[in-house]
């Protein structure tokens, strides 16, 4: 009776196995149908394979990092390039930073955060 068992464990593991198999095919074809053009962040999470709480962590960093530039501007600062030196530390490591900063600004996520992160991209 427990080799029975067994054996339907088995071939119940065996098909969640394919279904999820088909699943990540089904999501890079449809990565694929995504306009290229326009990086959105949306698409990085999924390209990225990115968790609901590595997405939730994302945003409280750029809550967190928005506050603290707000804190600065209010204090008279005018250069925040360690903000983007402490984004890219903190920001997961599946992620690019440069990528995530347009892909944000495309899609209208942490707009002033993600602006003035973008001015210091190429420095």
């Amino acid at each position: 009776m427990e080799k029975g068992r067994a054996e339907r464990v088995k071939a119940m593991i065996n098909e969640l196995l394919k279904r999820i198999e088909r699943l990540e095919y089904h999501q890079k074809l449809l990565i694929q149908l995504v306009d290229h053009a326009e990086i959105t962040f949306t698409k990085l999470i999924i390209q990225k394979n990115l968790g609901p709480l590595e997405v939730e962590e994302f945003h409280r960093l750029c809550e967190y990092l928005n506050n603290k530039m707000q804190e600065q501007k209010a204090e008279g600062f005018l250069y925040f390039h360690p903000l983007l030196k402490e984004f890219t530390e903190k920001l997961n490591k599946k992620l690019e930073v440069r990528e995530t900063i347009i892909g944000c600004l495309n899609e209208n996520l942490h707009v002033d955060l993600m602006e003035e992160l973008s001015k210091y991209l190429d420095d």
